[in-house]
């Protein structure tokens, strides 16, 4: 839905209400929002920044049936249900170009925005004009190109809750004749509206430096050139992520909370645990000493601040500490030569980035292990391009588009203490040395290595798991759409993109020192395999594939002020290789300890390494249209688009995440969005989505904390015939914006937005204890400017209701593996923020 300020032209020009005309180049053409034949929502950068959008994640206020958020280890973005899951190998579903490059790679939708023309977000598969993997839809970023004229602007953003400091400036103008300039500067700072039990602070804290220069060139009359040149870092500590449920562990571990050594020792504490409970009688009260569990059995609280003991959303976490520092780049060449109405277009990008991250994976104030991440991505693409001349009987656009991309993904876990040790040693001790190698007991030797089990967490002390992960990829396509102008209410469009895609994909797992070192082959095996599911591999693949995906699509205006068409398309997502399994997907154990000379615990293992392509047949039926002689705008889209082979993130259940295909699945529904200048200075503006998502056949899910496998594999529960992670049954928002000059120096600017959404999962594997209510936010803006638009203050509110928004939930990583527990953390939204704005215009 489109952000209705400026959207009425002032008193002083118009006589009647009248909607101004949206320009949005969804197809490349530079047309009409109300001609284009597919749903889109298109955002302008001045309302970006008016309405304190900083990020993609912002937009999906304003956007129906489009979801972003980050994630445990990743980013999720969602459009009509469909998405790709948390691994480092996907690209993503919902593609995302900047000034016609094609960002596929998920952290760069974390990037904050700068200086931008518009913001399109396009429902539906888009591979044909807009290129590689967009099977969901796309996102289409234009940022703001230099001016003939010189011009200037600055604004401060200030907002307490979280102390946010935003400064943007941009300046822009002609050097000479032929180039003109434009150079643009954000820098925000923030404090996080999160509190940080354990470490006493605020989180999520921010720093972030984007700057942009563009260099537009007029060689003569038929050609010209510009060049963009944009570097940013964005600095991350902390995180929104919180404890959200708590529920007691089954787990006989736990029944050391408030026991003392002597009940302990005497067995009748333990009248059912058998040989187990036998066992622990014998353990030394050193052990016992560090066994200290809360009263809930729950959350560990071992050498850690009290603040573990909050385990519910309410802004506040208790973390060891995060962090995420990352570096972006990219540079653009374009080349535009125009011949009687034809224009050739050449787009050469060169971008990239790396982070490297260090995260409180437990997600609690436990220090019980961390893992560490970098990651460095480099494209190389190429795009000639042919556009005709429009409004002739055959309109074409075509043209050959070249990528060559590279990345390399690095992880390692490792343990801050010596807690998670002495918890394995000791449920390796209840489950009878199920979790380790049993070594055989010294002679005379007392405690728990007479029994000749109990000893597994001795082999994880200081444990890294390094994973190297790359994958480097070749593409090369050709696309062509035409439309053919049958009759002045008729036109039919093909369209078709054939790409040929190579891809070689390599990851490498071992178990390491401290010190970087390899360690040998013995009881950690065993001990990471049970407890962490992870075992040591190195794969290698290559794969090759050719796809053609094809579009039709016919337009009728049915009168003046109504146009309908009908689109059918067939997308592609190419396959690719898993960066995140612990595992390799071969049925061979785990290795045989050589010093367990009294047999060996040996285990199965199945991960996943290699994923086929998935396939979208979708068809849309729309209807545009405007009313009230201009004053009026509603429009219709009616969708539904059948998935095959669908690539899903499965949750291992304890660290990692196999990558699979499910077999099939449906997406369908219907979107409103319209406008409505209700006086010459108040308008009403609105989108509404209903959703509807089904999987015909997913046998691979990721089960939920406590369910029992209903999958053959004993590892997986069926999803057939469920819904998917983000789909509400209905989303929407409706705004009001009212502007009216005071006087004849004022401008008086105010607007009230109410965004809603039903019920949905934030949680990938639907667990209804952690499912997000429906709710509706109110955002709001007043401002008072100069008449000429020179300066402008503003106050600027979010949440407004101040909602308590669970935007990811997921399964607290091993608390149902090693602790027994049953508990989640989520990802929250801010709460009510207040911001006020200044800005200046020259």
């Amino acid at each position: 839905m489109l952000l209705p300020l400026f959207m009425v032209a002032p008193a002083a020009v118009q006589a009647a209400p009248m909607l101004e005309e949206v320009v949005v180049t969804a197809q490349l053409r530079e047309q009409s929002l109300q001609d284009v034949p597919v749903s889109v929502s298109a955002i302008s950068g001045d309302k970006m920044m008016e309405a304190g959008l900083a990020k993609i994640e912002d937009l999906q206020a304003y956007v129906p049936n489009f979801t972003m958020s980050e994630s445990g280890i990743g980013t999720d973005i969602y459009i009509r249900g469909i998405g790709s899951g948390e691994n480092q190998g996907f690209e993503q579903s919902v593609g995302m170009y900047v000034d016609g490059i094609y960002y596929g790679r998920a952290q760069l939708a974390r990037a904050p925005f700068l200086d931008l023309a518009r913001v399109e977000v396009l429902r539906g598969p888009q591979n044909i004009l807009l290129g590689k993997n967009s099977i969901a839809g796309a996102i289409n970023i234009k940022t703001a190109d230099p001016t003939e004229y010189f011009e200037g602007s600055s604004q401060v953003t200030y907002e307490p809750v979280q102390n946010e400091r935003i400064v943007d400036l941009m300046l822009s103008g002609p050097l000479n004749e032929r180039f003109d300039f434009r150079f643009a500067v954000r820098k925000r700072e923030l404090d996080g509206f999160m509190e940080n039990l354990v470490l006493d602070r605020d989180e999520t804290q921010r720093d972030e430096l984007t700057l942009r220069f563009k260099l537009a060139w007029d060689v003569n009359d038929e050609v010209s050139a510009s060049l963009k040149a944009e570097m940013g870092s964005f600095d991350v500590v902390g995180r929104n992520s919180e404890i959200i449920t708590n529920y007691p562990s089954n787990s006989d571990v736990f029944l050391f909370s408030g026991r003392t050594y002597g009940e302990i020792m005497d067995r009748t504490v333990f009248p059912d645990a058998g040989a187990g409970g036998a066992a622990i009688g014998l353990l030394p009260a050193a052990v016992l000493n560090v066994l200290q569990i809360q009263g809930n059995g729950s959350v560990i609280d071992i050498d850690s601040d009290s603040g573990v003991l909050n385990n519910t959303a309410d802004y506040k976490r208790h973390s060891n500490g995060d962090y995420s520092n990352n570096d972006t780049y990219n540079l653009t060449l374009n080349l535009d030569w125009y011949r009687e109405g034809h224009q050739f277009t050449s787009i050469t990008g060169v971008m990239g980035y790396e982070y490297d991250e260090d995260c409180d994976c437990d997600f609690t104030g436990a220090p019980l292990f961390q893992v560490e991440f970098a990651e460095q991505y480099r494209q190389l693409s190429q795009e000639i391009r042919w556009i005709s001349p429009g409004a002739e009987t055959f309109d074409f656009i075509g043209g050959m588009y070249f990528q060559y991309s590279k990345l390399d993904f690095f992880d390692s876990l490792y343990l801050p203490s010596d807690i998670v040790p002495q918890l394995v040693n000791a449920a390796d001790l209840l489950e009878g040395g199920a979790r380790g190698d049993r070594d055989p007991g010294a002679d005379g030797s007392t405690g728990f290595e007479a029994l000749g089990f109990g000893d597994a967490g001795n082999a994880l002390r200081g444990i890294r798991t390094p994973r190297d992960f790359t994958s480097e990829s070749k593409i090369v396509s050709a696309f062509l759409q035409t439309t053919w102008n049958m009759a002045d209410a008729f036109r039919m469009t093909f369209g078709g993109r054939l790409t040929w895609e190579n891809k070689a994909g390599a990851r490498q797992l071992e178990f390491g020192f401290d010190d970087g070192s390899i360690q040998p082959l013995g009881e950690v095996d065993t001990a990471a395999a049970v407890s962490f599911a992870a075992e040591r591999h190195n794969l290698k693949g290559k794969r090759t594939e050719v796809q053609f995906a094809p579009l039709i699509n016919v337009q009728w205006d049915v009168n003046d002020v109504m146009m309908s068409y009908f689109s059918a398309s067939q997308g592609f997502k190419s396959g690719g290789f898993d960066a995140r399994s612990n595992s390799s997907p071969s049925a061979e154990p785990t290795p045989l300890n050589p010093n367990a000379p009294g047999g060996t615990n040996q285990q199965v293992l199945i991960g996943s390494f290699e994923y086929d392509e998935e396939e979208a047949l979708s068809m849309e039926l729309g209807l545009k249209t405007t009313l009230l002689d201009g004053a009026a705008e509603l429009n219709v889209a009616l969708f539904r688009t059948e998935f095959d082979n669908l690539q899903v993130s499965v949750f291992d259940g304890t660290l990692g995440f196999n990558v699979g295909n499910a077999a099939s699945a449906i997406s369908q529904g219907i979107e409103f969005d319209g406008r409505m200048a209700l006086t010459e200075n108040l308008m009403l503006a609105g989108g509404l989505a209903f959703l509807d998502f089904e999987f015909q056949d997913h046998p691979l899910g990721t089960c939920i904390q406590d369910q029992a496998p209903d999958n053959p594999n004993g590892i997986n529960c069926d999803f057939s015939g469920k819904t998917n992670q983000y789909v509400a049954d209905y989303s929407g928002n409706v705004l009001l914006a009212y502007e009216s000059p005071l006087g004849d120096e004022f401008m008086l600017r105010a607007n009230l937005d109410a965004i809603f959404t039903g019920a949905y999962h934030p949680s990938p594997n639907l667990d209804d204890r952690i499912k997000q209510d429906a709710y509706v936010q109110y955002n709001g803006r007043i401002a008072l400017s100069s008449i000429d638009g020179v300066w402008e203050v503003a106050l600027l509110g979010k949440n407004l209701s101040d909602e308590l928004v669970v935007a990811y939930g997921v399964d607290a990583p091993t608390a149902k593996t090693i602790t027994g527990a049953t508990t989640h953390h989520g990802l929250i939204n801010p709460p009510r923020t207040l911001a006020l704005q200044a800005s200046y215009r020259w």
